[in-house]
């Protein structure tokens, strides 16, 4: 039996060579191949309209340069820094986590990252000024407290 590491702690996982001789719950529904088998009507339809629209965001993606996509992430991870330098008091080691993950991806992929690559990496520049103003006034703060 192997494990699988979780935030919560290893969680053992059956590696296939295993199998349980266990049989379903008497209150299961039927095994026939349904994924949607003991669903009420409404519930039916409603798992239909989601797999629907889980189709159409999937087809949208793969028709989106892979470039965009990336860009995408890397703001958020621009705005996952500025959220946490917004902070009162700031979390600069949470903050610093983010712009380093998003110094990551624009330098590590530069010359990749299609028409928006400019724009990112005027980003990358922000965040990190903002990081080095706001952790000058966090030390300049810290230092008048012990005074």
């Amino acid at each position: 039996m192997s494990t699988l590491w979780t935030p919560g702690g290893e969680v053992p996982v059956d590696d296939g060579r295993r199998r349980s001789a266990a049989p379903p719950p008497q209150d299961a529904p039927e095994q026939t191949g349904d994924p949607l088998a003991g669903l009420s009507d409404e519930e039916r339809a409603q798992a239909e309209v989601m797999a629907q629209q889980l189709a159409e965001a999937r087809e949208q993606i793969a028709n989106t340069p892979g470039s965009v996509v990336v860009g995408n992430h890397a703001m958020g991870l621009y705005e996952l820094g500025a959220i946490h330098l917004s902070q009162q008091p700031p979390n600069l080691d949470e903050a610093r986590l983010a712009i380093d993950a998003l110094g990551a991806l624009v330098e590590g992929l530069e010359g990749r990252l299609g028409e928006h690559e400019a724009t990112l990496n005027e980003a990358l520049h922000q965040i990190r000024m903002a990081f080095v103003q706001v952790s000058r006034a966090v030390d300049e703060a810290d230092g008048a407290s012990e005074e």
